[in-house]
């Protein structure tokens, strides 16, 4: 029993000294190769929130794909927005690519406007929020024709994510023109789905939607005329990021604050990405046809 157990122990030994040279001579090559990997861990992992909207989905994945062929890692954290701003706040997320202001996010602002940063300038200047309706309702053209329309719509407004800014601003128009109806909420995708199956049906359907999305590519829709400017009237896109995030990652700021994207640029990146099975592949392609656009970004 003792010469099994030390023949057993030499041949242990041998076993795990060649283990350890695979890992080694693995390493080694890998560095000497200049991967993306010894990269990417040089220049540390950005936890970057995402949430289920198209052109948040569209972004995010864009700006994964630009920062890791720099070296970053970039996880994407899917979550609803009041759970991204106070994970921010407490410094478990990086960054959140998408706060609509003046009107939709405000009350986030005001929350945390001491806790997060809010960058100064906006990357998209051009975005619209308010409630739509398939064309083919010709009567129906103002919010304030709702309530005359009640049976119609059978009370409800069909809604997306609970906790985003444009659903909060939407029961603020419920009171606001004292409309008899209830604001259902579910997801973006789930919404879309209702939209597309009301249309195909051509039965009536009112929801909160906003520019850019490439819904309104896919179907006839209208904004309902808004008196009140109770969504506001034009609202940018900004992003938001932890308090010492630029201390920790400058570069990455810098190239955050040239960020600007118009209509044709990030509904262009929205097609592509809804094309591809996966959201990363329509994003790399976008990366790839527009380089020069980044570069000014990354200058």
């Amino acid at each position: 029993m003792r010469f099994n157990k030390r023949v057993f122990l030499v041949l242990s030994i041998v076993f795990v000294t060649i283990l350890s040279a695979c890992g080694d001579s693995s390493k080694s090559e890998s560095k000497g190769t200049g991967s993306k990997d010894a990269t990417n861990e040089d220049k540390g992992t950005i936890e970057m929130a995402q949430i289920s909207w198209a052109e948040n989905i569209a972004v995010t994945n864009m700006w994964k794909v630009i920062l890791e062929e720099q070296g970053y890692k970039v996880k994407l954290n899917l979550l609803d927005m009041g759970t991204i701003m106070k994970a921010l706040a407490e410094d478990e997320l990086d960054i959140n690519l998408e706060v609509w202001l003046p009107i939709q996010d405000k009350a986030y602002l005001q929350q945390y406007k001491d806790q997060v940063f809010f960058a100064e300038e906006p990357w998209y200047d051009n975005a619209k929020v308010g409630l739509v309706v398939p064309t083919y309702l010709e009567n129906i053209n103002s919010i304030e024709d709702l309530n005359k329309h009640k049976d119609m719509f059978a009370g409800e407004i069909t809604g997306f994510d609970p906790g985003a800014g444009t659903m909060e601003v939407t029961e603020e128009v419920i009171k606001e023109y004292d409309l008899d109806y209830e604001l259902i909420p579910s997801s973006e995708p789930a919404m879309i789905t209702e939209i597309d199956e009301a249309i195909k049906k051509e039965e009536p359907i009112v929801a909160p939607l906003w520019n850019p999305h490439r819904v309104f590519s896919q179907f006839d829709l209208k904004y309902l005329e808004d008196p009140k400017k109770v969504y506001g009237e034009v609202e940018k896109i900004y992003y938001a990021t932890r308090l010492d995030f630029e201390k920790d990652f400058p570069e990455v700021s810098e190239w955050m604050k040239n960020w600007k994207m118009d209509d044709e640029a990030i509904g262009e990146l929205m097609t592509y990405v809804n094309e591809t099975e996966e959201p990363i592949e329509g994003a790399k392609k976008w990366v790839d046809e527009n380089q020069d656009r980044i570069n000014k970004w990354m200058k």
